[in-house]
């Protein structure tokens, strides 16, 4: 491992060492998985999730006795989308156990064999396209006739499951339920961050998925764990930082593990063997990461229509909004009307630029909000 590392990571897993936490959530996640259950994996975005699937995918026992499996569906918009990444992930996935495990594959997923071609000496290479998917509803059943016939049992994590609600076709939920709880060789685990949507999916008696997981909330690691994790690595590395920097950072980002783990990366970079980072660096921290991101905002809000923009910097001056179309906040904001709002909101709310919590209207991204404050 590269001892130089920034041991505050802000993409992808690396291992056990830069993991906060999540004991509990850990030993959950592998005793459904071990009990053969399915499980519905629930938080805010950039709590943790993707991580959380990922270290314990790392674990010994689990590499040993199964074969994993981890497909983001957040950009797919159909089942033939979905049936793609699918494909692309269960290939990738398999590649380091040899040509063998391809074949396998390949044998039992005969609608994607126009995708295959081979080099002078006869390895095989992988040239899949969303247009090699012709029959989305066929290409599936080959690959859970694949999946249910491996020669370990798998572990299937689908990330952003809740996009399965908005694809074009109706059936989908249904589709994959069938072949599903008919797949006794794969344990799935649908990771979702929208409340109410991938909550629905999972708990309304009226749909194919009712009642058939288990369930599990994914909350703020605990603000002691995460100064305990933080300060350690601060101390292994000669720096030290103060335990007020924080529960402050913890406050001002309400726990959310990806922006604690941008502000520590920053803050780390920013501290010199045998210093001290005090409260004071908290701004700097802030300032350089908006500084990062000034280009992107800007783009941002020069393509939202004029009406969603006001609103956006409404709600993000506000913070959190219970009534935006109430009179007084129109009012306050100097908004249109309460119609133009109402429309206004689900453009950005089908956009990802808010989100909705407990009827609480907040900008997505916290970083974006606090530009939008101080530039808006």
């Amino acid at each position: 491992m590269n001892n130089y590392i920034n041991p505050f990571i802000t993409s992808g897993y690396v291992s056990h060492e830069y993991f906060c936490d999540r004991e509990n959530e850990t030993e959950q996640l592998i005793k459904e998985i071990k009990n053969g259950n399915n499980l519905a994996l629930i938080s805010t975005r950039r709590m943790g999730k993707t991580g959380l699937i990922k270290h314990c995918f790392s674990n010994k026992e689990i590499q040993e006795q199964y074969r994993t499996f981890f497909v983001d569906i957040y950009a797919t918009k159909s089942l033939r989308d979905f049936v793609f990444a699918l494909s692309k992930v269960l290939l990738e996935g398999l590649k380091p156990f040899g040509v063998r495990a391809l074949e396998k594959f390949w044998d039992a997923v005969k609608s994607l064999r126009a995708g295959i071609t081979f080099d002078p000496v006869g390895n095989p290479s992988f040239n899949i396209g969303l247009g090699d998917i012709h029959e989305p509803q066929s290409t599936l059943d080959e690959i859970f006739s694949y999946l249910s016939k491996s020669d370990k049992p798998c572990i299937v994590a689908i990330d952003e499951f809740q996009q399965i609600a908005s694809y074009t076709e109706k059936n989908v939920e249904a589709i994959l339920r069938t072949h599903i709880q008919h797949c006794n060789n794969v344990c799935f685990i649908f990771a979702g961050s929208q409340h109410h949507t991938i909550g629905n999916i999972f708990l309304s008696a009226s749909r194919p998925f009712y009642q058939s997981v288990s369930m599990l909330y994914l909350k703020s690691i605990p603000v002691s764990k995460y100064s305990e994790f933080a300060m350690s690595h601060f101390e292994q590395a000669g720096k030290t930082i103060y335990q007020d920097v924080i529960e402050k950072i913890y406050q001002q980002f309400d726990g959310i593990t990806w922006y604690l783990q941008k502000m520590l990366n920053v803050l780390y970079e920013m501290t010199s063997k045998g210093e001290v980072c005090n409260p004071s660096f908290i701004a700097y921290a802030v300032e350089n990461i908006l500084n990062s991101f000034q280009y992107v905002y800007s783009e941002m809000l020069f393509r939202l229509p004029e009406k969603q923009k006001e609103l956006l910097v409404a709600i993000a001056k506000e913070g959190k909004v219970n009534a935006p179309t109430s009179g007084n906040f129109v009012k306050k904001y100097r908004l249109q009307s309460s119609s133009s709002v109402q429309a206004a909101l689900k453009g950005l709310l089908d956009k990802d630029f808010i989100t909705k919590e407990k009827d609480e209207y907040q900008v997505y991204d916290k970083f974006f909000c606090i530009w939008l404050k101080e530039n808006w």
